[in-house]
């Protein structure tokens, strides 16, 4: 079965005043539709240029090697159509000055080819199934208005209103408070099993990934260390790095051998 997503040998280097910073280097990684997959790691490890790679959210000057290709489509992801893209900060995603259920209707509008009166309809039901409040009412409400899991639950609406197969989910429980996180993480495991996407989910929180995800990808210093199933990854991880990482996160009693 062809995978949605396939890299091969992806490399990104930020180019800045004549020399470059080596984000990522040689990843090779394919996601199967409906498959939901985590990217973990400490900072600066790569996750998020990861994503944004995947997602052609990456400014002109950075310098890409290697493939980022999508059988399962057919054509190259389109953002918005094939890839809703959830950030970390949702007031820095949302338009201040614009209502909710209208950003949310944009989406439809642009991607689906639906009438303006349709994809406010179709707002209202998404805010509904991201489960906030009196939808019809808040729709008329502006990003100011909201809690911050308020906000990235519209944030979320927003990236599934235009039908994608893929969700990306970029640090989008960081900026919440644990309980809230909780909620965040059980929204998105519901809205990618009843709508069929796969899903990449980026997080520094082990314990969210390891409740979220069918795999897990280890990233240190731009590499790919180690990807497996998560029941494999926690019971029997293989690399140094990501048995102490679990240790350190997990409290998992591993005995770890010295780095060569």
């Amino acid at each position: 079965m062809r995978p949605l997503l396939s890299i091969r040998s992806l490399g990104v280097h930020y180019v800045s005043y004549g020399s470059e910073v080596h984000a990522l280097g040689d990843v090779d990684l394919d996601l199967q539709a409906g498959e939901r997959l985590a990217i973990i790691g400490e900072s600066g490890s790569g996750k998020s240029t990861l994503a944004r790679a995947i997602a052609g959210l990456l400014p002109p000057s950075v310098r890409l090697d290697g493939s980022v290709d999508w059988p399962g489509l057919g054509h190259q992801a389109q953002n918005g159509r094939d890839i809703g893209f959830v950030f970390q900060d949702p007031a820095s995603s949302l338009d201040p000055v614009m209502s909710v259920g209208d950003q949310v209707a944009e989406v439809a509008h642009a991607n689906l080819d639906m009438e303006w009166p349709a994809a406010r309809k179709l707002a209202i039901e998404l805010l509904d199934r991201v489960r906030l409040p009196e939808p019809s009412a808040l729709a008329t409400s502006y990003p100011h208005q909201l809690s911050g899991g308020q906000k990235q639950r519209v944030a979320i609406a927003a990236a599934i209103a235009g039908r994608p197969k893929l969700l990306i989910a970029d640090e989008a429980t960081s900026a919440l408070d644990t309980i809230v996180q909780a909620e965040i993480v059980a929204l998105i495991r519901q809205l990618v099993a009843d709508d069929g996407m796969a899903l990449l989910f980026v997080s520094h929180d082990i314990a969210l990934a390891v409740n979220l995800a069918d795999r897990i990808a280890v990233f240190r210093h731009g590499r790919l260390v180690e990807v497996a199933a998560t029941d494999e990854l926690i019971s029997a991880p293989q690399s140094t790095y990501a048995k102490a990482l679990l240790a350190a996160h997990l409290g998992l009693d591993t005995r770890l051998e010295a780095e060569p």
